[in-house]
């Protein structure tokens, strides 16, 4: 038997870095993604062909082990390595994939392909795994296994999403609740910068440890042990400016900030409030600029510049930041001017030409038979 297993990229429309702070986030599939077709064999090795970059490579199942390396298949043995370390029996397979997110752009592409894995495997195994703990199995490998302390969003938004809806994912509970999407004459541009970041050599995870020393901060200077910045309001970052090291107390800021913006921009796309969606998306690419630290001169100058032209409602980075891209809510018969205006204007000013997608709310990963 064979499987295919079909798994979207993603976008988040708002809630950036809350995800591993217990907050809010707000992310949908894109019309790009990872295809994976798999097959049973009769021993214990996991043979891997990636189509684009045309490479081989083999791993045995009982030779997994994290912090081996960092290696092209590592998402791959990292899906394998937690479904074994959380007791499921594997077989070996006979794996090829490819796809057509960029690479390097932050819009998920190993989070589409640990779920594309992930569910394959589960069907050529016959394992009885519902959708949301395999969403969680997944974000153990790359946590575990590849060294990324991502949260659970992308492994959520590539395993759980729902076509023409939005993904609301309460990162405390782990519960979701998909917020139906009207954008009937809107679309949502993907403008690429082509700068290229890798998130286990970035400083996403020198954030994570920032928001953790600052809670720690926060908590022993009150006397009140909150679980993370999810429970801190903005009254105490603002009492903790005085103990807090300055780049503490932005980061704190802007979470807590951000965490507010994304039941906002529920509230605004179930109103049809575009204005109001695209004022949020707007602060949250500055807290992400200011507070955060995690724009690039690349991103900042795409923002603004689609920010600027007639029919944007607003433009944020989406994704962990360091590069990848910037999303802009526009009108569709803007789409050409916010083209033109993002080729011509940045001519001479990157060093790479940016590249230009649309898209529309895309379902989660899918499963067939194919012999």
């Amino acid at each position: 038997m064979r499987v295919q297993a079909d798994a979207p990229g993603r976008i988040n429309l708002i809630g950036e870095h809350t995800d591993y702070n217990r907050g809010w986030v707000l992310p949908i599939g894109i019309a790009m993604g990872i295809s994976l077709t798999a097959a049973l064999r009769r021993d214990n090795l996991v043979k891997v062909y990636a189509r684009d970059l045309k490479k081989e490579a083999v791993f045995s199942l009982s030779e997994l082990s994290p912090g081996n390396g960092h290696n092209w298949w590592d998402y791959l043995a990292g899906v394998c390595w937690a479904l074994l370390d959380e007791g499921f029996e594997l077989s070996g397979a006979d794996i090829s994939f490819g796809g057509d997110i960029p690479i390097g752009a932050g819009l998920s592409s190993s989070a589409a392909l640990e779920v594309a894995a992930a569910a394959a495997l589960v069907r050529l195994n016959s394992l009885d795994i519902d959708k949301k703990k395999l969403a969680l199995l997944c974000q153990k490998a790359e946590n575990r296994y590849v060294g990324v302390q991502c949260g659970v969003m992308d492994q959520y938004a590539s395993m759980l999403c729902k076509r023409n809806h939005a993904l609301l994912i309460d990162c405390r509970s782990l519960d979701y609740e998909h917020v139906p999407l009207k954008l009937s004459q809107q679309a949502l541009a993907i403008i690429d910068s082509r700068v290229n970041r890798s998130l286990a050599g970035s400083d996403y995870n020198r954030r994570r440890e920032e928001c953790r020393e600052a809670l720690a901060l926060i908590n022993e200077h009150s006397g009140v042990k909150r679980q993370s910045l999810r429970e801190v309001t903005l009254q105490d970052v603002e009492q903790a400016r005085f103990f807090l090291p300055e780049e503490l107390y932005l980061r704190s800021l802007f979470v807590v900030e951000e965490n507010q913006r994304v039941p906002a921009m529920v509230r605004a796309l179930r109103a049809g409030d575009l204005a109001g969606a695209g004022r949020l998306m707007n602060e949250s690419h500055t807290g992400l600029r200011d507070l955060y630290k995690v724009s690039c001169r690349e991103l900042d100058l795409l923002a603004e510049l689609s920010r600027g032209t007639p029919g944007v409602w607003g433009a944020r980075l989406t994704g962990a930041g360091f590069g990848g891209c910037i999303i802009a809510l526009v009108q569709k018969e803007n789409l050409p001017d916010l083209q033109r205006r993002i080729m011509e204007e940045t001519s001479g000013l990157l060093e790479k030409e940016p590249c230009f997608y649309t898209t529309s709310a895309a379902g989660g990963c899918v499963v067939k038979i194919i012999t």
